[in-house]
């Protein structure tokens, strides 16, 4: 997380470097750059659930080949929620307020954003896990209990985005 802000920092232009240096405008320049960063994390979480989302799709056509249309409907259950997921986190407000704007968010609310960001980040490896165990338990009892799961952590994540959205919300 602080490797995005930090390498948003070391491409600021020379003109944005001067400004961070007048008095009153640093603190505008770097909330600049944690804004494009949040932006940036952001995208690479939409990327990487995107990736999880067409994994799914893809064990969808392995179990309608395989016969196991009964499972179809609970896939879709999980591939809904990760969609509803990857829509909210591409469309969402950057956690920042510009200069003029009537909400300041302070550095310290700004960091309790990239929490949450940093969590739904982390928890791409257990959508990963869920979405393996789906795969190995296709033709197996333990389906319908690997189906339930992931959707269960789909779920997870629709929560922590709404923590984040909620504490956005709290700081307006």
């Amino acid at each position: 997380m602080n490797d995005i802000f930090d390498k948003v920092a070391e491409d600021q232009d020379p003109i944005k470097k001067l400004i961070s240096k007048i008095p009153g405008f640093q603190g505008y320049v770097e909330r600049g750059d944690r804004r494009m960063s949040d932006k940036l994390l952001r995208e690479t979480i939409a990327n990487e659930y995107e990736a999880h989302y067409q994994r799914i799709s893809g064990l969808q056509r392995d179990l309608i080949s395989q016969g196991g249309l009964a499972y179809i409907d609970d896939l879709e259950n999980a591939a809904i929620k990760l969609r509803q997921f990857i829509d909210r986190v591409r469309t969402a407000s950057y956690g920042y307020a510009g200069l003029f704007d009537a909400i300041k968010i302070k550095e310290e609310e700004l960091a309790t954003i990239y929490q949450y960001d940093a969590a739904l980040l982390e928890k791409g490896a257990t959508v990963s896990a869920a979405i393996d165990n789906v795969e190995s338990s296709i033709g197996t009892d333990g389906l319908p209990a690997s189906i339930r799961h992931l959707i269960s952590v789909s779920q997870e994540c629709i929560e922590i985005f709404d923590k984040r959205s909620n504490a956005l919300k709290g700081l307006a």
